[in-house]
C-alpha cells in the first residue's frame, strides 16, 4: 500500500510519474492529460510564431535569417547573464519577433534602397507600436510584445518610440540591442557590406552607455571569442532552414 504524493489517498497499485512521484491511478491519468494539454498549447504557440515570422519574411527575404540569428545570439548572451526559465523564453520570443511590426510599414518605405525622407522615417519609427498591436491579441506573447515595443530604445534615452532611458528599458530589450547591432554589422545589407569583426566589437564598445547598457556590454566583452566563433560559423555556413527552438 502506497500513499499518493499528490492527493494523499492510499493506493494498492501506485503509478510513478516521470518526476519519480508516486500517485494513484486517478492522479496519474490527470497528470498525463494535463501534460498533453500543455504539449498541444506549446505546439500551437510555436505555430503562431512561425506564421508571424513567415509573414514578415514574405516581404523582406533577409528578415527571417536575421531574426533567427539574433534570437539565438540573444539567448546565448542572456544565459551568460544568468537569465533563466520563463524570462529567458519570453526574451527569445521577443528577439525573434522584434521586427514583426514592419508588416504595417508600406513597401515603398520598407523596401526603399535609398535614404528615407523625414516623413518616411516618421512612418518607419511606428513599427515597434505596430508590433505590439499585432501581438496584443495573443496572451502567450504579451511579455514578448513589451520587448518588441522597446527594441528601438537607447540606453541614453535617444531611442524611440518612448525615449526610455537606462533601467526604464526592459532588461530583455537591453540585451537584445547589443545582439541586434552585432548581427546588423556582421552580415551584408543592401546599403553596405559586412564589417570586419574587430570593427564590430569596437563599435559595440563605443556605444556603451549611449546606445547600449554598459553592464550588457561588459558581459559581451567577456565572451567576445565565443561570439566571434558563432558569427564566423553563420557567415560561412548559413542556415538554409529555420530552427524553431524559441
Amino acid at each position: 500500500m502506497s500513499i499518493c504524493q499528490h492527493c494523499g489517498v492510499a493506493s494498492e497499485r501506485p503509478f510513478i510519474r516521470e518526476d519519480e512521484a508516486f500517485c494513484c491511478e486517478r492522479c496519474y491519468l490527470r497528470w498525463v492529460s494535463l501534460k498533453e494539454a500543455y504539449r498541444r498549447a506549446d505546439a500551437a504557440s510555436r505555430g503562431t510564431i512561425q506564421v508571424l515570422v513567415a509573414a514578415l519574411d514574405a516581404r523582406e527575404c533577409e528578415t527571417q535569417r536575421h531574426s533567427e540569428r539574433v534570437a539565438q545570439y540573444t539567448r546565448s548572451l542572456a544565459e551568460m547573464m544568468d537569465v533563466k526559465g520563463d524570462t529567458l523564453e519570453e526574451l527569445c520570443r521577443g528577439a525573434l519577433l522584434h521586427d514583426i511590426g514592419k508588416i504595417g510599414v508600406p513597401d515603398a518605405i520598407l523596401l526603399k534602397s535609398t535614404a528615407l525622407t523625414e516623413e518616411e522615417w516618421t512612418v518607419m519609427k511606428k513599427h515597434p507600436e505596430f508590433g505590439r498591436q499585432i501581438l496584443s491579441g495573443v496572451e502567450y506573447l504579451q511579455p514578448a510584445a513589451e520587448i518588441v515595443f522597446a527594441h528601438e530604445e537607447r540606453f541614453d534615452g535617444s531611442g524611440y518610440p518612448q525615449g526610455l532611458q537606462g533601467n526604464q528599458i526592459p532588461v530583455g530589450a537591453r540585451i537584445f540591442a547589443v545582439m541586434d547591432a552585432l548581427d546588423a554589422m556582421a552580415f551584408d545589407r543592401p546599403y553596405r557590406e559586412a564589417l570586419p569583426f574587430d570593427a564590430i566589437v569596437s563599435e559595440i564598445f563605443k556605444g556603451s552607455g549611449s546606445q547600449f547598457d554598459p553592464v550588457v556590454v561588459e558581459v559581451f566583452r567577456a565572451h567576445v571569442p565565443a561570439f566571434a566563433e558563432w558569427i564566423h560559423r553563420d557567415q560561412h555556413e548559413p542556415c538554409e532552414t529555420p530552427h524553431w527552438s524559441i
